[in-house]
């Protein structure tokens, strides 16, 4: 038998109990179980139930990690309507910010939890916004940018000064959705390749060059998926299921899709090739924020104005006991 530090060039610990703070890739012997054991990332992919909404809401978008996120804007099912309402989440529990300068329902959304912005909007009313707020981490500023096409309910994805949003729901000259795209580039919106559909509530995932647009309502709910490379849109292998209401993160080859319908709560997770059925979210609903990585993120919201929150994580360190022959 070759001796392991034959192989590895170094000796593994003995110790009595397990580690209370092992580091990724360690390995340990346990002489009290008499087990090797190490610490590793392993496939966990699941939801579990997170911190409830302080402002219960729909089509309302989110940006940042599960541990420090921000949503904003939004719906309620009942009069007034729309909102301009702003959270923050810690990775337990969510706390009411300064709210944006707008009511904005639908709006695209870009950055982390303290260097954000909010763009764009469809109202109750028919009403749509072109104009851009910025967030610095105490207060949203209107800022003077304005979108080349006002509309609301888009596909959006970036950071604060490297952002793209596209699709959509406008008003003019009918109320329709569009195919519209554009990046911001800390100034102002310019006009980009259009979206390969006229779509609204589409999710995305990605920076504002690398980004993946899945899911949406053309005529009725789609499975499409489409990616941004720069300069182009290319279509890819369809989602499992036809979804809408957004509620999807990560980044374009690693993403998730933890958006629904009022008839699925299916979840299902894309490797830059294609879509594999994750396990279900507890909630079927649509028209979530979505946030956060491959790793973990969150949905939080959706449909009737509800504030469930359901967390996701995908991979987490674990102390596994490692099996020799």
């Amino acid at each position: 038998m070759v001796a392991y530090t034959g192989i590895q060039g170094q000796n593994i610990l003995i110790v009595s109990s397990d580690p209370s703070d092992p580091t990724e890739g360690q390995i340990w012997y346990n002489s009290t179980s008499n087990l090797l054991k190490g610490y590793q990332y392993v496939a966990t992919n699941s939801w579990a139930s997170g911190g409830n909404l302080g402002t219960g809401r729909y089509r309302f978008t989110g940006v940042g990690t599960q541990t420090a996120g921000l949503v904003f804007g939004g719906s309620y099912p009942s009069p007034p309507y729309n909102t301009a309402a702003s959270e923050s989440y810690n990775g337990s529990a969510w706390t009411a910010t300064s709210p944006l300068v707008n009511e904005r329902r639908g709006p695209g959304s870009a950055g982390t939890q303290t260097a954000a912005i909010a763009f764009g909007s469809k109202l109750q009313s028919g009403t749509t916004l072109s104009s851009t707020e910025s967030w610095n981490g105490s207060s949203w500023t209107n800022i003077p940018a304005t979108l080349n096409v006002a509309r609301g309910m888009f596909g959006s994805g970036g950071t604060q000064t490297a952002a793209l949003g596209f699709g959509g729901y406008t008003p003019s000259p009918s109320t329709v959705n569009t195919t519209a795209s554009e990046t911001y580039n800390g100034t102002s919106w310019t006009n980009i390749t259009a979206y390969p559909l006229s779509i609204r509530d589409a999710a995305a995932a990605g920076s504002q060059t690398a980004l993946l647009g899945f899911s949406g309502y053309t005529t009725a709910p789609t499975n499409s998926t489409n990616s941004w490379n720069g300069s182009s849109w290319t279509n890819l292998a369809n989602m499992i299921n036809s979804k809408q209401g957004r509620g999807g993160f990560g980044t374009q080859t690693a993403a998730i899709a933890g958006c629904g319908t009022p008839s699925t709560n299916a979840s299902e997770s894309w490797n830059g090739t294609s879509w594999t059925a994750t396990s279900n979210l507890a909630t079927t609903t649509g028209s979530r924020a979505g946030l956060g990585t491959q790793s973990l993120g969150l949905v939080a919201g959706g449909g009737s104005g509800i504030t469930t929150t359901e967390e996701w994580t995908g991979i987490n360190l674990t102390t596994r006991t490692i099996t020799t022959s």
